[in-house]
């Protein structure tokens, strides 16, 4: 057990460490090449916050552990909306002014019941994640679109501001844009080889592992994001990278995944995981959307969110563990 917790520990933290300079290298690599600030928000850091759970799901399906692939996945997006937009929240209310996230929401809606569909059968096959896949391809398209002709979207103003000071030279971001990239590869195959030895030698599915601890872990870039922007007041970026962050989960690392290998889906998905899934995803788009003005996350709803979190969490382990 020494060993696997080690490597879990080392794997998470490298993790943290790789997906961060990754993220920094890639966005200014992205402005030294001239492209848009909206571009950059919505493609090239949804993308890097996202690389975690990608490589960590490829690794899982090659190593046909599919709970890891798919728990990482999807308990990432619950992750990302209960723990770190609650958390988020409650440090300062996250106002959305974007127009750009205004029209993500419904189509993450839309995207997550899709989901839903798909694994109701107990089974994820290829050919259901080339669907995800040429969906992700055809909202890649969008999103560039927006990117290219939106220029005045709140989103872009704020992306502008945060590239001005986070921005570094053109050589340092391709050695970090690259060594981030080497780095996440390494650590995503620890991370999984220790969950996987973690969970045979509990006695527990691989699946709670993905969508307890591996979750978490390679949720933690979004949130370290996420309180950032809006500390300083950055509310659609911090919004932003969680609708990103949860369509490319959904879509992409997903899609590669099944790809892979096909994921037989438990009745532990079927059963709790997706209808939390489902239930916060509508939540958000509720809150966030605002159907009279531009949508506000507050403080109370922050809380309940958190609470929503503890209380899927405490089931999980209880059930597991009872």
């Amino acid at each position: 057990m020494l060993l696997p917790s080690l490597a879990l520990v080392l794997g998470l933290i490298l993790l943290i460490v790789s997906a961060d300079r990754f993220v920094e290298g890639a966005a200014s690599t992205a402005c030294h090449f001239g492209m848009p600030p909206l571009l950059i928000g919505m493609v090239v850091v949804g993308f890097g916050t996202s690389a975690p759970e990608m490589v960590v799901s490829a690794f899982a399906a090659f190593e046909e552990s599919p709970g890891i692939a798919i728990g990482n996945a999807y308990g990432s997006n619950i992750t990302n909306i209960a723990l770190i937009l609650g958390f988020t929240a409650l440090i300062s209310p996250i106002a959305v002014h974007s127009q750009v996230l205004r029209k993500e929401l419904p189509i993450l809606t839309a995207v997550t019941a899709l989901a839903t569909w798909q694994v109701w059968d107990g089974m994820l096959s290829r050919v259901d994640a080339v669907i995800l896949l040429f969906l992700f391809a055809g909202l890649m398209i969008w999103t560039i679109r927006q990117g290219l002709h939106k220029s005045q979207d709140t989103l872009g103003v704020e992306m502008a501001q945060e590239l001005k000071t986070t921005t570094m030279p053109i050589k340092r971001a391709l050695f970090w844009l690259a060594a981030g990239l080497i780095l996440l590869i390494i650590s995503s195959r620890i991370l999984v080889w220790g969950a996987v030895e973690i969970a045979y030698s509990f006695g527990v599915s691989d699946l709670i592992i993905g969508l307890t601890i591996v979750a978490v872990g390679t949720s933690l870039p979004e949130l370290a994001s996420a309180v950032i922007a809006t500390r300083k007041g950055e509310h659609d970026i911090a919004l932003g990278n969680v609708i990103g962050s949860n369509l490319f989960n959904t879509l992409a690392v997903v899609g590669i995944a099944g790809t892979i290998h096909p994921i037989s889906i438990g009745p532990e998905v079927l059963g709790h995981v997706m209808p939390v899934l489902a239930v916060l995803t509508l939540s958000l788009f509720a809150i966030g959307y605002g159907f009279r003005g531009p949508g506000r996350i507050n403080r109370i709803e922050g809380i309940l969110l958190l609470f929503f979190y503890a209380g899927y969490t405490v089931y999980l382990v209880s059930t597991t563990f009872g």
